[in-house]
C-alpha cells in the first residue's frame, strides 16, 4: 500500500456505503477515517486534518450542506467532495457557492471518484 495518497475522511452514515468505498479506497491505496455522523467527522476532520472530505449530503441530525459550512469554518483548506443519491439541483448549487470541491451522484462510479480524489489532492497542494 502506498502510504504517500492522501488521508481521506469519510463522512457517511449507510454502512454499506462506508464498507464499500473504505474497501474501494484502501485498495487504491489511500489512507481513510470514517464517520457516520456529523459531529464525529467533524470531529475527525480537526483531529486528523484530511485532504479530501467524501461528505454524504444526507445525514442523520444535520445536512450536508450545514456540515459543509462548518467545516469550511474549522478546517480550511480541506477539499470536500459531497455525495448524494438525490437529485437536488439547488443542493448542489449551494454546495458549489459554498467552496464544494466536487459533487457525485449515487452509485459512484469508481473511476469517477478515484479521478475527483486525484484532482482535489494536486488543487490543495497548490494552494
Amino acid at each position: 500500500m502506498n502510504e504517500n495518497k492522501e488521508l481521506i475522511l469519510l463522512i457517511e452514515d449507510e454502512p454499506q456505503m462506508r464498507r464499500f468505498l473504505r474497501i474501494t479506497l484502501q485498495t487504491q491505496g489511500y489512507r481513510l477515517v470514517e464517520s457516520e455522523t456529523g459531529s464525529d467527522g467533524l470531529l475527525q476532520a480537526a483531529a486528523r486534518n484530511p485532504d479530501v472530505v467524501l461528505l454524504d449530503l444526507r445525514l442523520p441530525g444535520v445536512s450536508g450542506i450545514e456540515m459543509l459550512m462548518t467545516m469550511r469554518e474549522f478546517v480550511p483548506g480541506v477539499e470536500i467532495i459531497l455525495l448524494t443519491g438525490h437529485l437536488d439541483l439547488a443542493q448542489r448549487i449551494q454546495g458549489m457557492r459554498l467552496d464544494a470541491f466536487e459533487y457525485i451522484m449515487k452509485p459512484i462510479e469508481i473511476a469517477d471518484l478515484i479521478n475527483k480524489i486525484k484532482k482535489a489532492g494536486k488543487h490543495r497542494d497548490r494552494t
